[in-house]
């Protein structure tokens, strides 16, 4: 047993298996630089300048949103070049890119040039979209599932320990330090992505598939293709939807005793662990009984779980359902990459993962809203309850779009 559990990890592996081990590294510190920052951003504009509360909020929610806005327009862009030079060579701009500006980010002297390098940040998205892309046609179509079910993880993983580190690094060696050594961990990424990331690419013809009507007649199932973009939105503003209100309502349910920012911490971090724990082995279970079937799976199970929410009596309650929720995405996060990458042409693949990921951006942008909206109106519990209604829909459009996949 031992014998062969040193023959697995020391083994030669396949480039397609390498590929995979230097991306997670990638996709986590990715994953990390965006979220570590977080938790000081609003405190760092302050050192920039004299604000009123008001406008410390406006100016902050402008550096939130920007990057988020910029990624959701120009990632089809950068699909497009993607599927004609590469994705290699764009996990190359973005990772070098995301260096420079986030490094550059220490260095400015007021808001202005910090919300102008955020867009700019949004120009040199692209690492995780195409890092997905990459393994999705690199791996073997068994494989599918688990390789992106494990790239899922370093993701997930980053943003999961990003704030942590970034709030022990800013204390400890202030804030424009911290966005040089996050700049320097992206340079590290550029680097081993340079050198060990293998990619067999076959560019696309001048000329063939270059519109985006070309590319949309190119697809076999595209209502399959629209449904695993708009369902990655759903995901996406399912897990917002919660953020502006998920301290408010853990407060509620402490009735204002105890630390409310440590436990409300620890509830917004256990969905990533659960995700981390479970997307690898579920990819694998997808690969055998079907993705179509492991992705219904997820849709009904997270809404079993959202609408209880709005009904908890208490944190330990929550955050077991958010322990559940998080099941619920490593359901379905990899599903839909795999059924992207399964129903669209090689030579589209860029393209179909970076709409995937303005979809994305579009969810990181209206979550919240709908958070905001629905609980000024109705109530901390009506944001699960409408969250469940959402994804019940979901469930109801991908059923009717994948009817083809059955029959």
């Amino acid at each position: 047993m031992i014998k062969h559990l040193k023959q697995q990890l020391f083994r030669k592996r396949l480039p397609w298996e390498q590929n995979i081990f230097v991306l997670w590294f990638g996709t986590f510190i990715a994953g990390m630089a965006f979220s570590e920052i977080m938790p000081f951003m609003s405190l760092y504009i302050d050192t920039l300048g004299h604000f009123s509360t008001a406008q410390l909020n406006f100016y902050s929610g402008i550096t939130f949103s920007a990057t988020y806005l910029v990624t959701a327009i120009v990632s089809p862009l950068w699909g497009r070049l993607a599927d004609r030079k590469g994705r290699k060579l764009m996990i190359l701009r973005a990772s070098l890119g995301m260096a420079i500006v986030l490094g550059a980010m220490g260095l400015v002297t007021n808001v202005w040039q910090l919300i102008g390098l955020r867009f700019i940040q949004g120009v040199f998205s692209g690492y995780i979209s195409n890092a997905n892309a990459l393994v999705a046609t690199e791996s073997p179509k068994e494989h599918s599932g688990q390789a992106l079910g494990t790239l899922v993880t370093g993701f997930t993983a980053g943003n999961l320990l990003g704030p942590l580190l970034g709030g022990t690094l800013a204390a400890s060696f202030g804030y424009r330090l911290t966005f040089f050594i996050t700049g320097g961990l992206l340079l590290i990424v550029f680097f081993l992505s340079w050198l060990f990331v293998h990619e067999h690419f076959t560019p696309v013809e001048k000329g063939a598939a270059n519109s985006t009507k070309d590319v949309i007649h190119s697809f076999k199932h595209p209502q399959i293709i629209l449904g695993m973009l708009i369902t990655t939105m759903i995901i996406q503003v399912a897990n917002q939807s919660i953020s502006p209100i998920l301290s408010l309502y853990v407060r509620q349910l402490l009735h204002g005793q105890g630390s409310v920012s440590l436990v409300a911490g620890l509830v917004a971090a256990i969905p990533g662990i659960a995700t981390i724990i479970a997307a690898p082995r579920l990819g694998v279970l997808g690969d055998r009984i079907g993705t179509e079937r492991i992705l219904t799976i997820g849709f009904v199970f997270a809404i079993c779980v959202f609408i209880p929410m709005a009904f908890v009596r208490n944190v330990w309650e929550l955050g077991g359902l958010r322990f559940l929720i998080g099941i619920s995405d490593a359901t379905m996060m990899p599903a839909v990459q795999t059924l992207l990458a399964k129903n669209s042409p090689v030579s589209t693949t860029g393209r179909v993962f970076s709409w995937n990921q303005s979809f994305m951006a579009m969810g990181s942008i209206v979550g919240p809203m709908i958070g905001s909206t629905v609980s000024g109106a109705f109530g901390y519990g009506a944001v699960f309850l409408s969250t469940g209604v959402i994804v019940a829909l979901n469930l109801v459009l991908f059923r009717f779009n994948t009817r083809s996949l059955r029959d």
